[in-house]
């Protein structure tokens, strides 16, 4: 669905005084072949002039400068015959080689600028002369037909003959067929005729020749350089054409099959699928063969076998005119097959394409005006899209791009150039797959009034176009006539005719200097009857400036072939080879330069609006937000967008399609994906911008992240996008339509119809796209339940109703919201006609949330009393709805067993399941019935209330169903005040009791008042004072208090709460030795003293307070020297593996070698590493689990947290335990600080103990400090650094994801402060007997 549009267009001119200087005839100087430096960006013709070849040159941009167009003189070489049969460069050897007809091939050495380094050296020579000459693709070989038509001469570069076969052999080739018979002619069934005709047939192909054939070989490569084809004519009378196909070693590999009136032309495609060559159709008749003049261009796969054909159309002239193939040229991409044809009038060159298999023209280079002929045709080999021509004196360079031509976005019309004939599809109501189309409008002289010039007659438009509006469609010929016809879409379906175009306008600008080559056409608002038709045309002038001829033809709106005024105004513009920018807005209109600036043409000599860092074939404009918006996208595949006042902003740098639709820049990538940019947000970041930079801003990636995106199939490109059925329509590279509803679309779509209230609209928009139905909803709330009511009056429809509220159930908005629409939608259904909306009523019920199913049972009861004819459609529906089960119950548990058995019915369940169950609850009482129903139904609360109603007689029951349901709490609310409470009470508290929440049952027993179960209760929980104050109130006797006591405070000592241990023993078990001792055992000496003193005797000082302070340092001791050996062996450990961190990092870290990454040793099966080798002693492993269970997981936990020696968590354990170590340190330092006070007064031996114990502690705290300081010291890093290799930043990324322990475990404080007591640390303070050194 693309044409071809011109982009530029170069002409050099070889003026006759240049030649001159060289030659003394410079008027007989013809252009006959051209060559391409591609590095040099230099351009060679050669000219032949009386027995001379002369050799010239352009140069490009950055070589020559812009206002020269003419050639220089590079050199020449005299010859007997300047015929030339080939013109190339070497690029790796910095040769021009040229092949004269002659039979010599001359070599010049090129220069950095192109000019020649040396005179023509002739470096060989063909006696016989050479017919055909060429090159392969990569000047690897050079393939030469010689002189007597004999032989096919194979070179290299440095023209060394690598062999030698001849033209004419009757030998099929390598790749001959084997025929045992399958499928040949012989065997069909050729009816009445017979196989006579056969014969006949091959005696009429024998005879048949081409009277124009110059008889000359032609010789063409296959992209690769792999074969190559010679098409040559057979020896004898008649002659006719074969192609045969030999390797690039000269061996002949196949030959065509015979083909009747096949031409000298040959071309193979470079992607090597086909050979083209052109035939002119030759006809058997009574009276012997005949031609009707048709040329048709044929096929050939390298095997020889015909491989389809299509025609070249000739035009209704007279057969004896002129009307030869004279080459066929395929573009470097395969794209495009250029034919040169030569008529009685001139040459034509024609541009062909395929699509889906069909071959069309889309456009016609006609010859030039000051000459009738080309004299050369070539394309680029760089530049796919640049054709070069020559004629007799001049150098044309055409350079072509693919363009859209796509119209209004209301009907989605898109128009194809195919030779005399527009192809039409409006995709809102057809989507017609290439080469078909919904209607093919003529482009011939019957539609121009007044034109009957021959050159008009059945041509190929250059351009067309179509406007943003109303379809108004214009063609544009190169030679300035312009043809605009209204088309008159249908749009709707129906049966009449698609479009009914109308003839609005012709022109002919007449300018045979200039050349047009853009067309825009568009209709401008006008008051009244009438419509403004603006036509704008793009031009050069003789000057080689870009020139707009803007056409404004005011219509009548009743006819519209009526012109009441016409004006016309011209501008000239500030660059040549721009471009007009297609305005979706109908009232302006823009040119960009070459630069990549925009101008607005109606204003001269302003300044531009705004630019794109590079020229943009492909523009758009639109206004957005009150600015002007530009989109272009490049020949480079970027994409950019531009507002006035602000930098460029790219947007993609693989695009390859886009156009704007619905609030979005839609584009495609080379990535194969579609990607939705919203408007808004592109003029916003434009607007924003501070535009400080030179180059294109990017956009944020975390901005082109929230764009919608979709993947389509590999190569698609945009047609067309059409806002009113939603669709992307997509070209797939071989030629078919793929059409497509993308979300961000439809979703537009869907938003625009919700504002406006087109309810109906947006829901079948939905529906038909699976898009959630609670759009509807989350769009706009509160504008939904203000209209329900024309939301119901819209959808009216039952189903669709139901589909609504469902989706609106299963929905993830808030439930209150669910629950709110439900509603508001019931009672607007309940409104209207219950009848008709009870189903719909029903599913507003069930999909609230929560659902509502007894307000929809009852429902259905009241519609039995008023409409019976309804409820068995009703009951069906509901239980379709409903799962069957929850229904029956739901229906149980509202008492009506009518209704249950309703239910039970229409669900078809088993009546010996049910009715068994009914019958014995029909039998009971009342409430004992309920609470049957209740209990069954696992309402148990309910049924235990239900049982309460019963009556009295039922408690134990009752009492039973509460232990039974663990139902205490409601028990204890449905008994209060009653007899019964305390019976709860006491089995809520024994249940308490039972799982050992002591504390709870202690209460519950004291509020039952059965306080003897309450001191248990109180003595399990150790709350000691809540016991002994039960026990005053003369529940127990005072021995059993004292046995009380003694239990109480043994329990106490065992959870070492000494001091209330001891406060037992002294207040209810008066025992004062015990409470001293268990003191003592605490380290709360100071109390134990106070209590001696106190309450006697004094010999418990002796006895058991001096020796239990001994005990008590001892315990110190033996604490401390622990902890001591712990930080040692962890220090040394810590050590040790910081060592081997740096020593051996494969071993410690679990990671594979650097040096093994490029040995395959990987099975058929074989999964990516995990992390697993981070916490095992094995260096390398593969897990076959994809993911692990949370069991897993807590396992993997705790094999961390354990430290096993050997794993990569051990350090960062031994981190932690000394951090747990610093925290036990401080408990010791606490009770040391404790004891030794009264280590210092009890004796000499006591204070020599506490002079050991405080030093012991002061050293222990010193090296604890040093050690700390030591393990979290910052890793040096000044370390070597290793050799910069792929194996070596492999290594260190792998390190860097392992985190260092010490920033996973904080750094611990050690308290300091002054805590010990100073006597000790004089030399007075312990007896010289005691002899203890270093107690200072």
């Amino acid at each position: 669905m693309r044409n071809i549009s011109q982009d530029s267009i170069q002409k050099v001119t070889l003026r006759t005084e240049d030649v001159e200087q060289v030659t003394a005839d410079g008027t007989n100087a013809t252009i006959a072949a051209t060559a391409f430096d591609v590095d040099r960006d230099v351009t060679f013709a050669a000219t032949t002039c009386e027995g001379k070849i002369l050799i010239w040159k352009t140069a490009g941009a950055r070589l020559l400068p812009p206002e020269e167009s003419s050639f220089c003189f590079c050199g020449s070489y005299i010859t007997p015959d300047p015929r030339i049969a080939s013109l190339r460069v070497l690029a790796e050897a910095s040769r021009l080689v040229l092949v004269a007809r002659s039979g010599d091939i001359v070599v010049w050495e090129l220069g950095d600028s192109g000019d020649f380094n040396s005179d023509a050296d002739v470096v060989g020579s063909v006696e016989t002369g050479i017919l055909a000459a060429s090159w392969s693709p990569d000047d690897a070989f050079i393939a030469l037909a010689t002189g007597t038509y004999d032989n096919v001469i194979l070179m290299n570069s440095t023209f060394d003959v690598l062999s030698e076969v001849p033209l004419e052999t009757s030998e099929f080739g390598e790749d001959a067929p084997i025929n045992v018979g399958w499928g040949s002619k012989d065997t069909q069934f050729h009816g009445s005729v017979g196989r006579s005709h056969l014969k006949s047939q091959e005696k009429t192909n024998r005879q048949q020749e081409r009277a124009d054939d110059d008889g000359l070989p032609r010789i063409t490569w296959r992209g690769d350089a792999a074969y190559f084809a010679v098409s040559t004519r057979s020896s004898g009378n008649p002659s006719p054409r074969v192609i045969r196909v030999y390797s690039h070693e000269g061996r002949l590999q196949s030959t065509s099959e015979p083909v009747p009136g096949l031409e000298a032309s040959v071309a193979w495609r470079p992607n090597g699928s086909l050979i083209a060559s052109t035939q002119i159709d030759v006809r058997s008749g009574p009276q012997g063969t005949f031609r009707n003049g048709n040329h048709y261009v044929v096929f050939f796969e390298r095997n020889g076998l015909r491989h389809g054909e299509f025609s070249l159309r000739r035009p209704l002239t007279s057969n004896e005119s002129l009307y030869r193939i004279r080459d066929l040229l395929w573009s470097p991409d395969s794209a495009i097959l250029a034919v040169w044809i030569e008529h009685t009038n001139g040459d034509t060159l024609q541009l062909w394409t395929s699509s889906n298999y069909h071959w069309k023209v889309l456009l016609k280079v006609i010859y030039p005006q000051k000459a009738c002929r080309f004299t050369s045709v070539a394309w680029h080999p760089e530049h796919s899209w640049k054709l070069v021509l020559t004629t007799y004196s001049q150098l044309i360079v055409r350079t072509f791009a693919w363009d859209t031509c796509a119209g209004a976005s209301d009907t989605g019309c898109v128009g194809v150039v195919d030779g005399d004939h527009v192809l039409l599809t409006p995709f809102r109501t057809q989507n017609v797959p290439p080469p078909m189309s919904s209607y093919q409008l003529p482009v011939r002289a019957q539609h121009t009034v007044g034109d009957t010039s021959a050159s008009f007659l059945r041509r190929t438009p250059s351009y067309i176009s179509l406007s943003p509006s109303n379809d108004i469609l214009g063609a544009l010929w190169g030679d300035g006539h312009i043809v605009v016809w209204s088309l008159h879409t249908r749009m709707g379906p129906g049966t009449g005719k698609v479009m009914e175009p109308v003839l609005l306008w012709t022109k002919d600008l007449g300018d045979e200097d200039g050349h047009w080559r853009q067309v825009q056409v568009s209709i401008l608002d006008a008051d009244g009857d009438e419509r403004n038709l603006q036509v704008v045309v793009l031009g050069t002038t003789k000057q080689r400036f870009d020139l707009v001829s803007v056409h404004e033809i005011r219509l009548s709106h009743t006819e519209e072939q009526l012109h009441i005024v016409e004006t016309h105004r011209t501008a000239e513009l500030p660059g040549k080879d721009g471009r007009l920018i297609s305005s979706l807005e109908s009232s302006s209109s823009f040119w960009q330069s070459r630069k990549g600036e925009i101008f607005r043409v109606d204003s001269q000599g302003e300044a531009p609006l705004c630019d794109f860092p590079e020229f943009c074939f492909s523009g758009v404009n639109l206004t957005a937000r009150g600015r002007q918006l530009f989109v272009g996208l490049s020949s480079s595949g970027k994409l950019y967008c531009t507002t006035e006042g602000s930098k460029p902003v790219e947007l993609a740098i693989n695009g390859n399609s886009f156009t704007v639709a619905s609030g979005f820049v839609v584009f495609t990538t080379s990535t194969h994906e579609v990607h939705f940019a919203p408007v808004v947000t592109l003029v916003d970041h434009l607007t924003n911008q501070s535009g400080a930079e030179d180059d294109p801003c990017k956009l944020n990636q975390a901005a082109t992240d929230t764009w919608q995106r979709r993947r389509v199939e590999r190569g698609s490109r945009i047609v067309t996008v059409v806002p009113s059925t939603m669709s992307l329509v997509l070209q797939m590279p071989r030629g078919n339509l793929e059409t497509i509803n993308p979300r961000p679309l439809v979703m537009e779509a869907v938003k625009d119809d919700l504002d406006a209230g087109r309810w109906q609209k947006a829901f079948m928009a939905c529906r038909k796209h699976r898009i959630s139905l609670s759009i509807v909803v989350e769009h706009n709330e509160e504008a939904f339940m203000a209209g329900v009511s024309q939301f119901v009056e819209q959808i009216q429809q039952v189903d669709y109703i139901n589909l609504f509220l469902t989706n609106i159930g299963r929905s993830e908005l808030p439930a209150k919201t669910i629950s709110n629409v439900c509603d508001a939608i019931r009672l607007e259904l309940q409104t209207k006609d219950l009848s008709k909306y009870v189903n719909s009523i029903l599913t507003a019920y069930v999909v609230k949330t929560p659902p509502d199913y007894e307000a929809g049972l009852t429902l259905l009861l009241h519609l039995r009393d008023l409409q019976p004819e309804q409820v068995e459609d009703a009951v069906k529906y509901i239980i379709f709805l409903v799962d069957a089960n929850k229904l029956f119950d739901t229906a149980l548990g509202m008492y009506d067993f009518s209704l249950v058995l309703l239910v039970a019915q229409y669900a078809q369940k088993d009546p010996r399941e049910y009715l068994p169950f009914l019958r014995e609850l029909t039998a009971l009482r009342s409430h004992y019935q309920r609470f049957r129903i209740d209990d069954y139904l696992q309402r148990y609360e309910k049924a235990l209330r239900n049982l309460h109603l019963a009556g009295p007689t039922y408690f134990q029951e009752a009492l039973d169903y509460i232990e039974r349901h663990q139902l205490y709490e409601a028990g204890l609310e449905i008994w209060k005040a009653t007899e019964q409470y305390r019976v709860v009470l006491g089995a809520y508290g024994s249940w308490l009791f039972d799982r050992r929440d002591y504390k709870q049952a202690a209460l519950v027993f004291t509020e039952a008042s059965d306080l003897r179960k309450a001191m248990v209760a109180h003595e399990r929980a150790l709350e000691w004072q809540e016991l002994f104050q039960l026990s005053t109130k003369g529940v127990v006797p005072e021995e059993e208090v004292k046995e009380i006591a003694y239990r109480i405070a043994g329990e106490l000592l065992s959870k070492k709460r000494y001091s209330e241990a001891a406060r037992v023993f002294i207040d209810y078990a008066g025992d004062i030795r015990q409470a001293v001792t268990v003191l003592v055992q605490g380290n709360e000496i100071s109390e134990a003293r106070r209590i001696v003193s106190l309450h006697g005797p004094p010999e418990l000082l002796q006895e058991v307070i001096m020796p239990g302070a001994l005990d008590v340092k001892a315990q110190l001791t033996e604490d401390l020297n622990e902890m001591r050996e712990q930080l040692r062996k962890q220090l040394t450990r810590l050590r040790e593996l910081r060592l081997k961190k740096v020593q051996e990092p494969d071993s410690f870290y679990g990671t594979e070698q650097a040096n093994m990454h490029n040995i395959d040793v990987m099975t058929d099966f074989s999964m990516a590493p995990t992390a697993f080798t981070r916490y095992t002693v094995a260096p390398t492993t593969t897990s076959k689990a994809s993911k692990r269970s949370s069991k897993t997981k807590r396992k993997m936990e705790r094999k961390v947290g354990s430290g096993r020696k050997g794993t990569v968590d051990e350090e960062e354990y031994i981190l932690k335990s000394v951090t747990k170590l610093v925290a036990r340190c401080s408990v010791v330092q606490a009770d040391v600080k404790k004891v030794l006070p009264h280590l210092l007064h009890f004796s000499e031996l006591h204070r020599s103990e506490a002079c050991i114990a405080q030093q012991e502690m002061e050293s222990f705290e010193k090296e604890l400090r040093d050690s700390i300081e030591e393990i979290w010291r910052s890793p040096s890093t000044t370390e070597n650094s290793a050799p910069d290799s792929w194996s070596n930043r492999m290594l260190a990324k792998e390190k860097q994801q392992l985190m260092d322990p010490r920033e996973r475990v904080p750094k611990p404080v050690v308290e300091g402060g002054d805590w010990g007591i100073k006597l000790l640390r004089t030399k007075t303070s312990v007896p010289l007997t005691v002899g203890l050194p270093g107690c200072q």
